[in-house]
């Protein structure tokens, strides 16, 4: 199977501009994040999709491949799938362009929900939270998701609301929750579908963009890790993520 990765990486972010380009170590961001998803047992070649000559600059600079995209594009997946049109590839997954800490092992395990069902068409992972800070932060996206392991809804509020509870900080000893990775693996085909879908109420009012997946009526299959990650949506989740690399780059 032809199994692309490609990294969707805006320059103008909202919360956290020109993240991608970010110092971590002596590194740009977006180089981590490349340098990671080529770990992946299963991926045939890596992309990185941006809107930015300062970002393909960059990428080019470390030896990766960059694709320009119009700067119209809103979502990742949609800048994804403008770069894979051409690709003809069997799966194509998104990497977000802000884990600079994903483990290669969370995307083939998550390429793996795809390779083993001809069935689903959408797969993404998502991790039990431990962490009070990680339940109450808005940045970190939470998902619910059924018997099957098929998502019913993600969000950046805390659900479930757990009705018996009085004080929130006990919650996490009275529910299961589970927190979203900014990963996607999609059939080429239903890739390019997804584009041609209209952008929903619920995907504009939280800014996530695979509730449009939902909304439309289809499945998306979960995957559930071990593997952490930190995603970067603001200034302390980048000071987070400097802290991590030089604590790994002194041992």
């Amino acid at each position: 199977m032809k199994i692309i990765g490609i990294i969707p990486s805006r320059y103008a972010s909202q919360r956290l501009p020109a993240k991608s380009l970010a110092d971590i170590c002596g590194k740009p961001m977006v180089q981590h994040v490349y340098e990671r998803t080529r770990q992946s047992r299963l991926l045939t070649d890596v992309i990185v999709a941006t809107d930015d000559e300062r970002i393909e600059m960059a990428v080019k600079r470390f030896g990766g491949n960059a694709v320009m995209t119009p700067a119209t594009i809103q979502s990742g997946s949609d800048r994804v799938a403008f770069v894979a049109r051409t690709l003809d590839a069997d799966i194509v997954v998104n990497v977000q362009g802000d884990e600079p800490l994903i483990e290669p092992a969370l995307i083939d395990q998550t390429i793996q929900l795809l390779v083993d069902d001809s069935a689903v068409v959408v797969g993404t992972a998502v991790k039990k939270i431990t962490s009070l800070d990680d339940l109450l932060t808005p940045s970190v996206v939470k998902a619910v998701i059924d018997n099957n392991n098929f998502a019913l809804y993600f969000t950046r509020s805390l659900v479930p609301f757990v009705r018996d509870s009085q004080e929130v900080t006990d919650w996490l000893s009275h529910a299961v929750f589970y927190k979203h990775f900014g990963i996607y693996v999609y059939r080429g085909s239903f890739l390019q579908h997804y584009t041609s879908l209209t952008p929903t109420p619920l995907e504009q009012a939280e800014k996530l963009e695979q509730l449009r997946i939902l909304e439309h009526g289809f499945r998306i299959k979960v995957a559930i890790t071990e593997h952490n990650s930190i995603p970067v949506d603001t200034q302390d989740d980048l000071d987070r993520v400097r802290a991590k690399f030089k604590v790994q780059s002194s041992k």
